[in-house]
C-alpha cells in the first residue's frame, strides 16, 4: 500500500464515494418510484421499467444488495482515508480524516444524491436497474444468505416479508390519492373518478325522480288522454299504472305504444300486454352497486320502493352516470328545470329539486347526509315552514323564500355573491 501514489489512493477514493452516492441515490430513486407509472411504462416496452418492477417485486433482496454495496463501499472509503492520513500526519491526522470523511459522505454521498434522486426518481431509477439486474443474479447466493438471516429475525418479530397483505388501499386512501394527484391526473378526470368513489356513499333515493314528479300511462284513462300523455312524454319509458300511481302494472316503450296505436289502438288490454315486466329497486341501494345491477339485468329503468313494496320514485341509467360524468349539456344551471335565471341575474330554484343536484349544477357543498331535497334542507333548519319574504343562509349561501304552498317551501332566491 506504501508504493501505491498518494494520488492513486485520492482517486480511488473520490471513486469509492461517488460509488456510494449512486447506491444512495439509486435506492431513493427505485422507493419512490411511481408505481403506475412504472407499470404503464413496462407494459409499453420500457426496458429500464421492466427490470425495475422486477426488481421491486422483491424489495427484501433489493435492498440487501444496494446496502450490501453500499456498506462495502463506506466501510473501504473510511480504510483508505486512514492509510491516507497516516501517510500524510501520522496517527494525529486519523480522527481529522474520519471527521472529514463524515462529513463527504454525508453530503456528496447521501443528501445530495437522495434529494436529487426523490426529486427526479425515473431519471436515476431505470439506469439504475441496468446496473443492479445483473449485480443481484451474480451476487445472489450472497444477498441470498443476508436476505435468509434477515427475513427470519423478521420471522421471530411475527412479520413475513413475503406476506403482501395491507398494502391495498381503503376507498378513503384511493380518494386522498386522486385528489392529491394534482397535475398527474387532468382536472375532469380527477372529478369523474372521485364521482365514482362517492357512488358508494349515496343510494338511489338520493337520485330518484320523486313518486309526485314522476310521469306515467294509467290504463283507466281515455285513449286520448293516453295519447297526449305519451305526446308529452320526457322518457322513452313510462312506468303503467292501473288506477293509480301506487298500482305500477309494468312499463311501457312509447316505441311499443306506437306501433300498438297504428295496429289495433291503445285499450286496456293492449296497453297490458306490451307493457313491460317492471324492474324493481329498493330504496337503500347504494349507487355503485345499482350501477352493477342496471348492467347485470339490462334495465335502463328501476322503479324504486321503500320496505313495504310501496311506490316511492324513479331511476334511471342516465340519472346515474349524470353523477359521474355530470349533466349532458354545457351549462347544467340553465338547462335543469328546477332553477331558473332572472334578468337581475338572481337565480329562483325550485325547492324540490334534490340536494345533490343542486350541489352538481351551482357547485354548492350542501349537505347530502340528511334531507334529500332543498325543501327538506330549508324546513330542517328553519324547524318550521317560512313565511315568503323570509331570509336565511343555508351552507353560507343567502337564500329568500318566494313561494310557499300548503305545507312545503316552493320557491328561493338566490343572487350569486
Amino acid at each position: 500500500m506504501n508504493d501505491i501514489p498518494l494520488s492513486a489512493l485520492f482517486l480511488f477514493l473520490l471513486l469509492l464515494i461517488l460509488l456510494s452516492a449512486f447506491f444512495s441515490g439509486s435506492e431513493t430513486a427505485l422507493m419512490t418510484l411511481n408505481r403506475y407509472r412504472m407499470e404503464h411504462k413496462a407494459k409499453k416496452g420500457h426496458k429500464g421499467a421492466t427490470l425495475a418492477r422486477a426488481l421491486l417485486d422483491r424489495p427484501d433482496r433489493l435492498i440487501g444488495l444496494i446496502l450490501l454495496g453500499n456498506n462495502f463501499v463506506n466501510i473501504l472509503a473510511s480504510s483508505l482515508a486512514t492509510v491516507i492520513a497516516l501517510r500524510i500526519g501520522g496517527e494525529g491526522a486519523i480522527a481529522a480524516a474520519a471527521g472529514i470523511l463524515t462529513l463527504v459522505i454525508l453530503i456528496f454521498s447521501e443528501v445530495s444524491p437522495k434529494t436529487l434522486a426523490a426529486m427526479h426518481p425515473e431519471r436515476i431509477a431505470y439506469p439504475a436497474a441496468f446496473v443492479y439486474a445483473p449485480l443481484l443474479k451474480l451476487l445472489y447466493p450472497l444477498v441470498w444468505s443476508i436476505n435468509w438471516v434477515a427475513n427470519g429475525l423478521l420471522r421471530l418479530l411475527g412479520v413475513r416479508p413475503e406476506d403482501d397483505q395491507g398494502n391495498a388501499l381503503s376507498r378513503e386512501e384511493l380518494r386522498t390519492v386522486v385528489s392529491e394527484a394534482g397535475a398527474m391526473i387532468p382536472k375532469r378526470s380527477q372529478t369523474m373518478l372521485l364521482a365514482i368513489l362517492d357512488l358508494e356513499k349515496a343510494t338511489v333515493e338520493d337520485i330518484m325522480i320523486p313518486r309526485k314528479e314522476v310521469d306515467g300511462i294509467d290504463i283507466q284513462d281515455a285513449e286520448e288522454e293516453i295519447i297526449n300523455a305519451l305526446k308529452n312524454a320526457a322518457y322513452t319509458r313510462l312506468p303503467l299504472f292501473d288506477g293509480g300511481i301506487d298500482s305500477v302494472i309494468g312499463m311501457l316503450h312509447v316505441r311499443d305504444a306506437l306501433r300498438s296505436l297504428l295496429d289495433r289502438g291503445l285499450g286496456k288490454e293492449h296497453l297490458r300486454e306490451i307493457g313491460r315486466e317492471p324492474y324493481f329497486v329498493p330504496e337503500g341501494t347504494h349507487l355503485y352497486q345499482q350501477l352493477r345491477n342496471f348492467q347485470r339485468e339490462k334495465q335502463p329503468v328501476g322503479l324504486v320502493v321503500d320496505e313495504y313494496g310501496d311506490f316511492m320514485g324513479l331511476i334511471t341509467l342516465t340519472d346515474l352516470l349524470e353523477e359521474i360524468v355530470g349533466e349532458f349539456a354545457s351549462d347544467p344551471a340553465d338547462t335543469i328545470g328546477e332553477i331558473h335565471h332572472s334578468e337581475d341575474g338572481s337565480l329562483l330554484i325550485d325547492c324540490g329539486i334534490s340536494v345533490r343536484e343542486l350541489n352538481r349544477a351551482l357547485r354548492w357543498k350542501l349537505p347530502t347526509n340528511g334531507p334529500k331535497t332543498l325543501n327538506g334542507l330549508i324546513i330542517e333548519y328553519m324547524e318550521a315552514i317560512p313565511e315568503p319574504g323570509t331570509s336565511l343562509k343555508l351552507g353560507g349561501h343567502p337564500l329568500e323564500i318566494m313561494h310557499t304552498a300548503e305545507s312545503a317551501v316552493r320557491t328561493v332566491k338566490y343572487v350569486p355573491g
